[in-house]
């Protein structure tokens, strides 16, 4: 699998690497995270809605840059991202998908062909796997890659701005740092504003809503060790939490953790 990592190498090879791994995903034999994969790659978080939701929830975005930093729509009815790959098949290249009906996560599946239908409007959103990269490259270790999990992610109180019937809650995740590297980890991720960009808090977590650290929304409980703070970033599961809200006939996303592997390079949303 280490060609599938793409730990570094020039540009073609890490292009080679994503395309060979979201090859694997389509032919249905990588149904696993891909959390650490593709690295220098930038990956999606994922929305599909029917056609007449798409201008609501293309505003929602608009409104909402850090937990949905649109960076790749589709025409309806294509399944094709040509702005993130030549290839890319939205139907087919994510491990994971959930399937939301009425505001319910009903089923997960690792291919949506047979549920798509012609009017589908998909929106792949910016992912902190970019910035992780960044972070790593700077020295700073990512607790939940180390320990090979899901991202820490919560539930918080802090609003989104409403579009049509898209509101909700923000999701974050969380990453533990001493306060030295947090420091660190705010001014590296600011360069990075089309994948969440900086912190939207760092420190006391019930200042936006979570009571217990321990209990995550999605991944694992953390392991936060002596000296370290949480830094908390807007997360693209923020979306979820909102179909939830929507409580629409039929939506589809990614599983958390499972993303789209694009062909756009993370150093290419730097700002730096």
């Amino acid at each position: 699998m280490d060609d599938m990592i793409g730990r570094g190498g020039d540009r073609e090879s890490v292009l080679q690497a994503a395309k060979t791994l979201r090859e694997e995903v389509r032919a249905g034999r990588w149904r696993k995270r891909t959390t650490g994969m593709a690295r220098g790659i930038v990956q999606g978080n994922l929305v599909i809605l029917p056609a007449e939701n798409a201008e609501d929830f293309q505003k929602f975005c608009e409104r909402n840059p850090k937990p949905c930093p649109l960076i790749g729509m589709t025409e309806p009815g294509d399944p094709s991202v040509p702005a993130l790959g030549d290839d890319i098949d939205l139907r087919t290249d994510l491990s994971g998908y959930r399937i939301f009906e009425h505001g319910t996560a009903t089923r997960e599946v690792h291919d949506i062909s047979d549920y798509w239908q012609d009017d589908f409007v998909g929106f792949v959103l910016g992912c902190s796997y970019s910035f992780e990269e960044a972070l790593m490259q700077d020295g700073l270790t990512m607790r939940h890659i180390e320990n090979g999990t899901k991202a820490y992610v919560y539930l918080t109180n802090v609003p989104t701005k409403p579009a049509g019937p898209f509101r909700g809650p923000t999701i974050v995740s969380m990453r533990p740092f001493t306060p030295p590297d947090a420091i660190r980890a705010i001014e590296i991720t600011s360069r990075f504003p089309d994948v969440h960009g900086a912190p939207i808090h760092f420190g006391d977590p019930s200042m936006i809503g979570i009571d217990d650290i321990l209990d995550p929304y999605s991944g694992p409980p953390p392991e936060i060790r002596p000296g370290e703070v949480p830094v908390f970033w807007a997360c693209g599961v923020t979306p979820q939490a909102v179909m939830e809200e929507a409580k629409l006939p039929f939506a589809i996303t990614h599983n958390p953790g499972h993303m789209l592997i694009t062909d756009r390079l993370n150093a290419e949303f730097s700002t730096a």
